[in-house]
């Protein structure tokens, strides 16, 4: 099937084409937390939304039920609708099924629910909290508004969630559930809970005096990963539709593979085993060959376990080709937003082959390993093809994304 639109909401821009720009340009989206007080938790940095205004896209009666990580996707699958020029009607509508998704979902609001219930009493809940607070939410709000009949789901499998989300909507076209999806992901938690519990458990950098210089995928004085937020959407339709309709087809997409380390809540398998399967999957999916990736976008965390185990696994299954083509984490400039990871790096990757131009991986100043092209603090200029996009989470979960230009 095929990509006829995508929308973002980003730590670098409102939007696909300012966080694009910020990408190439090598910009950091990573600051000083200002959304929650943070000034007695192990980190204080993190990638925030800025300049977002959800009134653009919201009603006050849905700005007040609606999560940040909600308001995220529905402005995301906004955007992504509107390039696709999609119009919903009543053939359409029950052929066309919504799939985000969050590895957390409504943190922001559950946390201030508890909050109103323990210094205001349970008179004051919000009665719209069992949906303000619920995973399901942010797909819910975009099925509601747009009038979308068919299946609308949540997804949560971690950091694989918006990859996971893409790649099971096409299975849902591939299956002839539907004939459009609109899926992706979405991520709040920019939270003093969340915050801290990731914080003790070691997993984000304390790098709070060069927030910009915090995430360096694949450097060897990494130290962590830093928390974002955001959303992507992507409009996914089958070929026969789109092409029917005219729609102005951005990318193919290609291949899809998930898989679990079924080894330990946090790290990595020690040998890549789910890791290299789902890459493997995916490109097995595309009928693709190794040889043929034209460039990765890696997972790439900036954490002490993911990093080399990436690119071991990069090594077992592209083989000599791993060093012959570029690499790169965006991830060292968005931060790392969860859930939403996944579905924003499909965008890139499909910007990617649409440009011509591979983002870098900033602050990548002493390479983990010198054989492999990180595309090093300036973006490059490659002729792309196919992209292999990889997401992988805590708790196991694996997904890749294949992408490929649309030859029509």
């Amino acid at each position: 099937m095929v990509i006829t639109g995508w929308g973002a909401v980003t730590p670098l821009g409102p939007n696909v084409a300012e966080t694009w720009e910020a990408l190439i340009t090598g910009t950091s989206g990573i600051g000083p937390v200002t959304c929650v007080d943070a000034s007695d938790l192990p980190t204080s940095i993190a990638g925030e939304v800025k300049g977002f205004d959800a009134a653009k896209y919201l009603s006050h009666k849905q700005l007040r039920r609606m999560d940040p990580y909600s308001r995220y996707a529905f402005a995301a699958a906004d955007e992504a609708l509107t390039s696709a020029k999609f119009e919903l009607d009543e053939d359409r509508s029950p052929r066309t099924g919504v799939l985000i998704g969050s590895g957390y979902g409504a943190m922001s609001s559950i946390n201030d629910h508890v909050l109103t219930l323990e210094n205001k009493g349970p008179r004051r809940v919000s009665p719209h909290a069992p949906v303000m607070g619920a995973i399901d939410s942010a797909a819910l709000e975009i099925s509601l508004h747009y009038g979308i009949t068919g299946p609308s789901r949540a997804m949560s499998s971690a950091c694989a969630s918006g990859a996971d989300a893409i790649g099971e909507a096409a299975r849902w076209i591939r299956h002839g559930m539907v004939d459009t999806a609109v899926a992706g992901g979405a991520e709040h938690i920019i939270t003093r809970v969340d915050l801290s519990a990731s914080g003790n458990a070691k997993a984000l950098s304390r790098r709070m005096d060069a927030p910009t210089e915090a995430s360096r995928p694949f450097d060897t004085d990494r130290d962590g990963f830093v928390m974002s937020a955001g959303s992507a959407v992507l409009v996914l339709e089958t070929e026969e539709a789109a092409v029917a309709r005219g729609a102005p087809i951005l990318a193919e997409l290609a291949g899809y593979a998930s898989t679990s380390d079924a080894h330990h809540i946090t790290a990595p398998h020690p040998e890549g085993r789910g890791v290299r399967a789902a890459m493997r999957g995916a490109l097995a999916d595309a009928g693709l060959n190794a040889t043929d990736v034209d460039y990765v976008n890696a997972h790439g965390t900036s954490t002490p376990l993911n990093d080399p185990a990436e690119v071991e696994s990069l090594h077992a299954v592209l083989g000599g080709h791993a060093g012959a083509i570029p690499v790169s984490s965006t991830k060292s400039m968005t931060g790392h937003m969860i859930g939403a990871a996944g579905a924003i790096e499909a965008v890139v990757s499909g910007m990617a082959i649409q440009s011509g131009i591979v983002p870098p991986t900033i602050n990548c100043h002493d390479p983990i390993d010198t054989s492999i092209n990180f595309v090093a603090h300036e973006a490059q200029q490659h002729h792309i093809d196919v992209v292999m996009s990889n997401s992988f989470g805590f708790g196991g979960h694996n997904a890749v994304l294949v992408l490929r230009r649309w030859e029509g």
